[in-house]
């Protein structure tokens, strides 16, 4: 088990460069073998997701040469097996090997996604546009088996607008036959950098951040080149994490529009920052901070990524807060925790009253999922003494180099395996 041991307590100076967005990149990597040609994803975070992913596309028998930032894909000599669970387990985002071996070879094997446990996420709503597109899908435990004779474009409303299924049908409809018309898709920066990259390769997508997605069918996907987004979930995170023990903290290469939402809620509560054309800059932690309501909600909305981190912030503002939760029910798990290091969170249904400020101290924590982890290091920080988190292994799934990156600013962490 790896865990991260952090002395709170330091100001934070200096510059943190955003890496490729996570989001974006679970869902490349597996676009990339609809072609027959060689693909170029260029930005690719060095996290364990990307590993995991390229992982599956060794099993494939897909050429994979990983170098600093990039990610070259050759399918020429791929081989459609059964994805077996011990690959699919390690990550959510293996599902969308599903959309793109339906969509070259009209059959995909594989076992039921792993991921973080932050609620149900049942992937109906994907084999439905399978389904819709003329797929079969059978299911033998926790292994689906995805197969049609052929894929014929067809009108698919999805009842929740969401991200996987969005992209997974994007994924499964390129090469069919005829027209497809996603109605009620996901809106998300990530989906655009998806479907600009099919694009690239020939495919014939429009709409891709709007609630109406058409993808016209296409014989062929060729080679191409392409650059993964900033993660506006990394950035955000950071720019929480300066906003709590920031000193001039310059957050580089972001995309201002895609953090919106977070930023017009720290000029709410009092934090004070500047926003350039690609970075954003914490000029110093407020020790004044308002309280605030936060709902999340979908794309362009408050993300819920960002919610954990950002009730960490919460813990220093005056008053109570809210934070109500409408994405996933389990998304929670880190408040026990924070109540541990000392902050007044009571949980009601789904929304967390905060009453703050309060003093953080150390004391052994643990990151139960991906954004847990990174409350848990934002709240370290500012605690008095030294925090250890457990199940670190969380946190490294998401967020690339990110002791060096923090260590590169003046804190004060350590990875540390027991």
């Amino acid at each position: 088990m790896k865990i991260i041991e952090i002395e709170g307590g330091k100001k934070l100076t200096g510059t943190i460069r955003i890496s490729g967005a996570k989001n974006a990149t679970v869902a490349l990597i597996p676009a990339a073998i609809l072609t027959d040609e060689e693909a170029t994803i260029c930005n690719v975070p060095e996290i364990t997701d990307t590993e995991a992913l390229c992982d599956i596309l060794e099993l494939l028998k897909v050429k994979v040469n990983r170098s600093t930032e990039s990610v070259v894909i050759n399918p020429s000599e791929m081989e459609n097996v059964e994805i077996t669970e011990p690959y699919s387990k390690k990550l959510r985002a293996s599902y969308y090997f599903m959309g793109a071996l339906l969509g070259k070879y009209k059959k995909a094997v594989m076992y039921f996604p792993g991921g973080c446990s932050i609620g149900e996420r049942p992937i109906d709503l994907h084999l439905k546009g399978f389904e819709a597109l003329g797929a079969k899908v059978t299911t033998e435990k926790n292994k689906y088996t995805v197969e049609a004779e052929e894929l014929k474009g067809a009108n698919i409303y999805l009842d929740i607008a969401s991200v996987g299924a969005t992209i997974n049908i994007m994924l499964a409809a390129v090469k069919a036959k005829g027209i497809t018309v996603i109605d009620n898709a996901a809106k998300e920066p990530e989906i655009v950098n998806v479907a600009t990259f099919l694009n690239n390769m020939g495919a014939k997508i429009t709409g891709a951040g709007t609630s109406t997605i058409k993808i016209e069918g296409v014989e062929k996907l060729h080679k191409c080149f392409h650059e993964v987004i900033p993660d506006r979930i990394e950035a955000g995170t950071y720019i929480i994490i300066g906003a709590l023990c920031g000193e001039m903290l310059k957050i580089d290469n972001v995309i201002p529009e895609h953090i919106d939402p977070l930023l017009s809620k720290l000029e709410e509560i009092g934090v004070n920052f500047e926003v350039g054309r690609d970075h954003i800059t914490v000029l110093e932690s407020g020790n004044d901070l308002k309280s605030t309501t936060v709902k999340t909600a979908v794309f362009p909305g408050f993300p819920t990524d960002l919610q954990q981190p950002f009730t960490v912030l919460l813990t220093q503002a005056n008053g109570m807060s809210r934070v109500i939760e409408t994405i996933w029910e389990n998304r929670f798990m880190h408040i026990p925790y924070l109540n541990q290091l000392g902050s007044r969170i009571v949980v009601k249904n789904q929304t967390a009253e905060i009453v703050g400020p309060t003093k953080l101290t150390a004391t052994s924590v643990a990151a139960t999922d991906l954004r847990a982890g990174a409350a848990m290091v934002a709240a370290a920080l500012i605690a008095e003494g030294k925090t250890k988190i457990a199940n670190a292994e969380h946190i490294l799934r998401g967020y690339e180099q990110i002791v060096e990156k923090l260590v590169s600013v003046g804190a004060r962490i350590e990875l540390k395996e027991i």
